[in-house]
């Protein structure tokens, strides 16, 4: 599997629940997420799980994340779907069951076509990665049961990714803003990395909805014209449904992943 220098694009069973939130928009800070067992059937020797969005028992559309012990490693397995992968903390590698080890650290990416056959393990002293799925439910199924779909599967390393300015991508807005695809079109469905500077202060607007989850760094997050503010760390979320405003304030640099319907714009 080839580590590509412009990026191109989930383990979990049972479900959780989330904060009680707006019709409209929903902000998660990290010391509010629930967890519940990835498989619960393996009692403590499973990874930990939570939905950020969605419902990955369901045929939806579903952000998620997921931890991982020191020294995890999963048989060979198969998914019913593709899923995409982001390590936000910890070291990460997925790949067929006889590649060497490849470890992607904080910020990396990755794909996992429907089908393929493959294996996870972990090797940080805390690993926590966030995925994401198209449709569901998303199913663990062994690799007996492998088949062929014609994708491929990307891993992209953190110091393989591509930044861009507001000087490359004009409709980004302005500032000290910097963007790195991963997939999709900008004038549809998208993922991208969104970095902002240390004292960003501005708003990430969206005409059609967005879902972003922070994966480096800290700020505080304020929905249009709302008092209240919420702390941002690593694995925090918020996201919108609709036209909106995001207000951020940067502590600290921040790498955002932000799945997008469309374009936004960040000033």
């Amino acid at each position: 599997m080839n580590r590509l220098k412009f990026a191109v694009f989930a383990l979990a069973m049972g479900f959780t629940t989330l904060p009680s939130k707006a019709n409209d928009h929903s902000t998660i800070a990290t010391g509010n997420i629930k967890w519940g067992l990835l498989n619960p059937l393996r009692g403590d020797a499973s990874p930990r799980a939570a939905d950020l969005w969605g419902d990955r028992t369901k045929d939806m559309a579903t952000g998620m994340l997921v931890k991982f012990k020191q020294g995890f490693s999963s048989p060979p397995h198969i998914h019913n779907i593709t899923y995409r992968g982001i390590v936000i903390e910890g070291l990460i590698h997925n790949d067929d069951p006889t590649a060497e080890k490849m470890w992607l650290p904080t910020g990396s990416f990755w794909t996992q076509p429907a089908g393929g056959n493959h294996i996870t393990a972990a090797n940080g002293q805390d690993n926590l990665i966030y995925l994401e799925i198209d449709s569901g439910p998303y199913l663990v199924l062994s690799a007996e049961k492998a088949f062929a779909t014609g994708e491929s599967p990307i891993n992209v390393d953190e110091s393989n990714l591509v930044w861009l300015d507001t000087k490359d991508v004009k409709w980004l807005g302005k500032g000290k803003v910097q963007i790195a695809y991963l997939w999709g079109k900008t004038n549809a469905a998208n993922g991208s990395f969104i970095k902002l500077q240390e004292g960003f202060k501005g708003t990430i607007k969206n005409d059609n909805g967005l879902k972003a989850v922070v994966v480096r760094g800290k700020a505080t997050h304020q929905w249009k014209n709302e008092k209240k503010k919420t702390p941002l760390s690593p694995s925090s979320f918020f996201g919108s449904k609709t036209k909106g405003e995001h207000k951020i304030h940067v502590e600290e640099e921040v790498v955002l992943y932000i799945n997008s319907n469309g374009r936004y714009i960040v000033k």
